[in-house]
């Protein structure tokens, strides 16, 4: 007898480990489609949420570049409407984006928003590299506004 209640307690064990490995690996199968709709639109945001983090800057080095003394003022004035057509480019992705209605199927959210990145990834490389040039417009500027610190 005391080998049955052996065996009656080690089947639910048994039970309950093959169970829990089952689901362990159903879970491990990878992420559902919901799962990567969800990943996808994320991403798209959040390359968004960084570029509109650097608004403020874009619009600081336009102003800085509108007030900046030198004797290159037509490059000055070429990088600011550089910085306004960065700025355009952000705006006008914005008002095109629309997040796909729910009843969307997942493959088709999956096409847009791997359209959506490559616009917002278009949009940053456009802002990344009029900021960069804006910067450096203005460390030419210096100099020539301060010939006495040369």
């Amino acid at each position: 007898m005391p080998y049955l209640c052996r065996v009656l307690t080690f089947r639910p064990s048994l039970l309950l480990a093959v169970g829990c490995a089952a689901l362990v690996a159903a879970c491990s199968t990878g992420p559902t489609e919901q799962q990567q709709v969800e990943a996808a639109e994320k991403a798209v945001l959040a390359s968004h949420d960084t570029l509109m983090a650097q608004m403020g800057q874009l619009y600081d080095l336009r102003q800085q570049l509108q007030k900046a003394p030198g004797p290159d003022t037509t490059l000055a004035g070429r990088q600011r409407r550089n910085l306004l057509r960065a700025d355009a480019a952000m705006m006008g992705w914005m008002h095109q984006y629309r997040k796909p209605a729910d009843t969307v199927a997942a493959p088709a959210k999956l096409r847009y928003f791997a359209a959506q990145q490559l616009k917002i990834d278009s949009v940053g490389r456009l802002m990344r590299q009029n900021l960069d040039s804006a910067k450096l417009v203005l460390q030419l500027a210096t100099p020539a506004a301060n010939p006495s610190a040369q």
